[in-house]
């Protein structure tokens, strides 16, 4: 047998996953057969000497396949099933296969609606028991991130949204530091700044001149003051952040946490590859 005919019988093997994986994630045959068969080209071009669980494998690279294929959707605004609606599994070519298993039409729907990072995280963990150490490089986060972008997915996948009431504090927190810092308020930042606070930046953010890192309200409220004049309040992969846009295009995302009504945590990211993989929405004034 030659190499590629055994090759080619271990995708086999795996193409069933392979389709269930891609159907949760994309909802449409269409796209779960393109998705597969651009799987197999990239394994057919890989060197391989190095993959020790080749299921593992081509299941990491269908879910970066199809992360692109829903981030460009999304750029498009495009739904390709039209609102929602996902497109009917066939059982006769299915049945065998996992993608039988269970999913239903109602569950296909509200995936639909979540983030394509959200999705992925949520798909892959929670129906494919995919460890988040696994996760997180493809979606270009931290593992503790893509904890929360599964969280996130799992609470509206079970009809608990994530309180607006939440968001709206923390947008009235965001927009109290950004006033502050554009005015060179410094008692300001410290109102809304935790003791505590940890600000860290990207090498490419270090690169533009920030420090990789400042502990302390303090010394973070000395590094804003009278900045932030570019900075906008913004929804970072659904949750309150920052963005900064410079001659229209989005330079740096700051991601941030809260400690009741304190800002615990600012990470600024300017990494243009890391940036591009984030679902960054300006809000309004």
């Amino acid at each position: 047998m030659t190499e590629e005919n055994f090759l080619s019988q271990q995708f086999e093997a795996n193409r069933q996953h392979l389709r269930s994986v891609a159907y949760r994630m994309l909802g449409s045959r269409g796209e779960v057969d393109d998705a597969v068969q651009e799987a197999w080209l990239r394994l057919s071009r890989s060197d391989r000497s190095d993959v020790a669980n080749l299921k593992g494998w081509l299941t990491t690279v269908v879910a970066r396949i199809c992360l692109d294929m829903l981030r460009a959707r999304k750029s498009r605004r495009e739904d390709p099933m039209g609102p929602h609606v996902p497109e009917p599994i066939d059982e006769a070519r299915e049945r065998e296969a996992e993608m039988a298993d269970s999913v239903g039409a109602a569950l296909l729907v509200v995936l639909e609606t979540l983030q394509p990072a959200e999705r992925l995280a949520f798909v892959l963990h929670d129906m494919f028991a995919v460890p988040f150490e696994e996760i997180a490089p493809i979606v270009g986060r931290s593992v503790d991130a893509s904890r929360q972008l599964a969280s996130r997915a799992r609470r509206r996948v079970q009809g608990a949204p994530v309180p607006e009431t939440d968001l709206s504090r923390q947008r009235r927190i965001v927009d109290a530091f950004l006033a502050a810092s554009r005015e060179g308020n410094f008692e300001g930042l410290l109102a809304v700044l935790d003791p505590d606070v940890v600000f860290r930046a990207d090498q490419a953010a270090v690169r533009l001149g920030s420090l990789p890192e400042v502990r302390g309200a303090n010394a973070v409220a000395q590094i804003y003051k009278g900045r932030a004049q570019a900075a906008r309040p913004a929804l970072v992969d659904g949750e309150m952040g920052i963005a900064v846009i410079l001659g229209g295009h989005l330079r740096i995302a700051l991601r941030v946490s809260f400690s009741g009504d304190q800002i615990a945590g600012i990470e600024a990211m300017a990494d243009a590859e890391q940036i591009a993989a984030l679902e960054v929405e300006v809000l309004e004034p």
